[in-house]
């Protein structure tokens, strides 16, 4: 064994608090590839496999060698509140810029980075499509990153459950970043067409490690309940008797509320969790997801029903059950959603309940998708009207 994965094992080890841990099939294989070979690389691996170890080891170990910050691009929020305290226990000084955070914290971050007091920054997509941003933080640092994460790398295909306009920035900034930089782009959620397209935007010679997607701790069961009530009782008699603390799945904030309602009408301590709460300012909604987060986190509840608006990037690895109330829109958001249990337990309940109204609830998300026809007429049809050219 070589000094270089000696260190990276004493790493894993220190930031698990475990003298017995090893790494997962290709963790170190990625880290050698980005440390060592200093080359691009794709990681595709099942949810829980350990990506944010492969980034974190890898920026500390190149911030031993001299090599500048880590610059990881995220859409996250959920998951940069809770990664710099991931980050600290691997030794790696981590700061964020994100919409969430107060302007005095974003500026302290960037501060601090241009200082060389950080040894990684996790920024939203969005940063990257301001001129400001690129300015006053990117440019300054550009010759001296060290290493580029783009996480939940999906978002940049076209062809991804995910996409995001900001994402292509991506592919643009990289020309100007050192020559041979290692580039890691990871998700858990690419098909073999994703990935392709991942792979030719980020440029020729990556490399891809793939791993398989199934997770052993995972107990799946589906369940069909027709009407709503018979999914209330079903709840409010089998979540008493599942240990541990969870996330109960709701298609609409009206479902939300109703089963949290009920929940806590049984004595229940469950709370509900979604996008923006009525009357408060989008500030206010922030601080109360937050709290909610920490109340799950430190299993001062019993769970939260939560729309989509609690999805990737929550990390709980004890979370002993996610149950669906109702069908997710796709297979991929069901796949995402049911990954955050059993991350660090041997054993986790994954619950799939369905009812009538699952279909009428999807046709109108998908109906809301686009404008309609009426409208899109409203505004289109007068610009296609020719403009009289003034004599």
């Amino acid at each position: 064994m070589n000094e270089v994965k000696v260190r990276a094992l004493a790493l894993l080890r220190q930031s698990l608090n475990s003298d017995a841990a090893s790494f997962h099939e290709h963790q170190w294989e990625s880290i050698s590839t980005l440390v060592e070979d200093r080359a691009r690389l794709l990681v595709v691996q099942r949810t829980g496999w350990g990506k944010s170890a492969v980034y974190f080891i890898a920026t500390k170990l190149m911030r031993e060698q001299g090599y500048g910050p880590t610059i990881i691009i995220s859409p996250l929020l959920a998951l940069m509140r809770n990664q710099i305290d991931s980050a600290a226990r691997y030794g790696v000084r981590l700061g964020t810029v994100n919409s969430s955070n107060t302007r005095e914290q974003n500026s302290q971050a960037e501060n601090e980075l241009l200082a060389g007091r950080l040894d990684a920054i996790i920024i939203s997509p969005e940063q990257l499509s301001k001129p400001s941003f690129n300015d006053r933080v990117l440019r300054p640092i550009a010759d001296r990153v060290g290493l580029f994460v783009i996480d939940e790398a999906h978002c940049i295909s076209d062809w991804g459950h995910d996409f995001r306009p900001d994402y292509k920035r991506i592919v643009n900034i990289l020309p100007f970043l050192p020559v041979n930089m290692p580039v890691l782009a990871t998700t858990a959620t690419a098909n073999r067409r994703v990935m392709s397209d991942v792979c030719q935007q980020l440029g020729e010679g990556i490399k891809v490690f793939r791993g398989e997607l199934t997770r052993e701790s995972l107990h799946l069961q589906t369940i069909n309940f027709a009407r709503r009530s018979q999914r209330l009782a079903w709840l409010a008699d089998v979540i008493p008797q599942i240990d541990g603390t969870g996330i109960i799945y709701a298609a609409t904030i009206r479902d939300a509320e109703q089963v949290a309602d009920w929940l806590q009408s049984r004595g229940i301590n469950a709370h509900a969790y979604y996008g923006s709460f009525k009357g408060m300012t989008s500030e206010a909604s922030t601080q109360k997801r937050l709290h909610l987060e920490q109340l799950l986190l430190d299993n001062d509840i019993k769970a939260l029903v939560a729309t989509s608006a609690l999805g990737m990037g929550y990390d709980k690895p004890d979370l002993s059950f996610v149950i669906h109330y109702q069908s997710p829109g796709s297979v991929v958001s069901y796949y995402q959603q049911v990954g955050r249990a059993g991350r660090g337990i041997p054993k986790a309940h994954g619950i799939l309940m369905s009812g009538s109204e699952d279909d009428d609830i999807q046709r109108y998300f998908i109906e809301q998708a686009f404008p309609q026809e009426w409208l899109v007429e409203k505004f289109w049809i007068p610009w296609k009207t020719p403009m009289k050219v003034l004599p």
